[in-house]
């Protein structure tokens, strides 16, 4: 039996709702846990009475209450660090948990690497759906052993600070702390800290934290809270404050690499969303990034200087006021999609536009195919004697004429329970500098599993036998979005909404039957309702 070694602070603030079950969690990693530090952050909903009670009939629950909110996360998890007498700590907060053996795991690793981090797998589940989502999945696919941080600059990518343990003495002996009161992306700060102290680190690909998005919360998540200005000005000082944390400690890679991530995580992210918010919040937000971005030297900038979040960047930092809007929205997507126009300079080479030719495109004209941003337009047409699904390979600057594109494969993936429903590989025919092709959409089959909805993938491949995942760009033309009741043999009527998701990719709804065209029309009276 491993001896009680770890303590876990968990925080939380009027959410009688979930803290129980994120402390029962922490309880049922076993004799490994030494002690449940329970920071009540000023809750009025009865948060405390409950951990009170938990308490009463677990010696291992220590509670302590704060009488004020504290307005973040950070200043209850430096209450609770201060409490803690065990040789480990980890961070849970109290509407997520931890999956069994998640201690066990981290121990084991940080015991055989004489490691003072050691970090896991997180993964997000949406929740009601229980979708999951790994967290930096690149990181923990296999087991590791990094003797100093600078070896892996990746690491600045995995800013959370719940899904590692922590060697208390470390964090003491270098006072590294959370930043205190209203500081939301505090852990973005605290993982600088950490990585600023060059610890060893030890990797583990065992899921070690499960993260609940709840994104009908009447109180969203800082995370997911993002549709005021001032999420963005908080992120974008995190950030910043990262960077010099770690340029002030002479790990310059790492703090290249931290603002690498900015521009390859969060600026996509937000400008993904970018199109959703209202002129004022546009320019508000176009003005806190170019005066961060402004912050940026050329050494930042010369680095895969064709990588999209760069590229989106330099748009950014070149124009004064919002534009472009939707292309940077693509550009933005996961993969990258970089759509028409395809400008030149008077001298032949690539750019971003007529407008703004400072923007060189040239290192497209060198990018690995598999890497570059692909764009494919696709329309979907429900019928009744078959729904089909056009799809168009834009050209780039030559590139694609170059690598001769052969094929498309289309799959439909489920948004909930990851199913996949593949289509047959289809030629793609050269048309007017682009690449067409059509492909049946089985219906039925994307039917069965109830009302859902499916994202759209493609794998295009060329003369060589390279292939590159793409997403596909919907287009958005006269009834091209329409819902439609397809009849069926099978269920009676189909109904399909082809729709654009927030990166302008095509995806799909389904709802077969009339109880599925029931459901879908209460889900939608829900939303409107809310």
């Amino acid at each position: 039996m491993p001896a009680p070694q770890v303590a876990v602070v968990v925080i939380g603030y009027d959410d009688a709702a979930h803290v129980a079950d994120a402390v029962r969690s922490a309880l049922a990693q076993g004799p490994a846990v030494r002690e449940v530090v329970a920071v009540d952050d000023g809750s009025a909903d009865g948060t405390a009475g409950l951990l009170d009670r938990l308490a009463a009939s677990e010696p291992r629950v220590k509670v302590i209450r704060r009488r004020v909110n504290s307005g973040g996360c950070g200043t209850p998890r430096n209450t609770g660090l201060d409490a803690v007498t065990s040789p480990y700590v980890m961070f849970l907060d109290s509407d997520d948990v931890l999956p069994p053996g998640a201690v066990d795991a981290l121990l084991a690793a940080a015991a055989g690497a004489r490691a003072e981090v050691t970090g896991g797998l997180c993964v997000r589940r949406e929740l009601p759906s229980g979708r999951e989502v790994p967290w930096q999945p690149r990181l923990y696919a296999l087991h590791a052993v990094v003797p100093h941080p600078a070896r892996r600059p990746r690491l600045v990518h995995d800013t959370l600070c719940v899904n590692k343990l922590y060697r208390t003495g470390f964090l003491r002996e270098h006072g590294i702390r959370f930043p205190e009161g209203r500081f939301p992306y505090e852990d973005v700060v605290f993982t600088a800290r950490v990585l600023a102290a060059d610890p060893r680190i030890a990797l583990v690909p065992d899921r070690v934290y499960v993260w609940h998005v709840r994104r009908s919360a009447e109180r969203l998540s800082i995370s997911l809270d993002r549709t005021g200005v001032v999420n963005w000005r908080a992120r974008t000082e995190a950030c910043r404050q990262a960077y010099e944390i770690l340029l002030g400690a002479g790990r310059k890679e790492l703090a290249r690499a931290a603002r690498a991530k900015f521009l390859d995580h969060d600026l996509r992210m937000y400008l993904r969303e970018l199109g959703l918010r209202d002129a004022s919040y546009q320019r508000a937000w176009w003005e806190l990034t170019r005066a961060y971005l402004a912050e940026y030297d050329a050494d930042d900038w010369a680095r895969d200087p064709a990588a999209p979040g760069r590229l989106a960047g330099r748009v950014v930092l070149a124009s004064p006021e919002p534009r472009d809007l939707p292309r940077l929205r693509e550009l933005a997507a996961r993969p990258a999609r970089l759509r028409p126009p395809y400008a030149r300079a008077a001298d032949g080479t690539p750019v971003w536009s007529e407008d703004l030719p400072q923007i060189s495109l040239e290192p497209l004209l060198t990018r690995p195919v598999r890497e570059l941003p692909l764009a494919v337009d696709a329309a979907l047409r429900p019928r009744a004697r078959g729904t089909r699904l056009r799809l168009r390979l834009h050209e780039l600057y030559g590139r694609v004429a170059q690598a001769g594109p052969e094929t498309v494969e289309a799959e439909w993936r489920h948004r909930d329970d990851g199913t996949v429903v593949a289509c047959r590989a289809t030629p793609l025919v050269p048309a007017a500098g682009a690449w067409s092709a059509e492909t049946a959409v089985d219906l039925p089959a994307l039917a069965a599993p109830g009302a859902g909805t499916w994202d759209l993938r493609l794998r295009l491949r060329f003369r060589d036998g390279v292939s590159r995942d793409v997403t596909a760009h919907a287009l958005t033309g006269a009834g091209l979005l329409r819902r439609s009741a397809v009849p069926s043999a099978r269920y009676g009527v189909v109904l399909v909404q082809p729709y654009t998701t927030h990166s302008g990719a095509l995806a799909l709804r389904v709802a077969p039957g009339v109880r599925g065209v029931l459901s879908v029309a209460r889900g939608r009276l829900r939303r409107l309702l809310h």
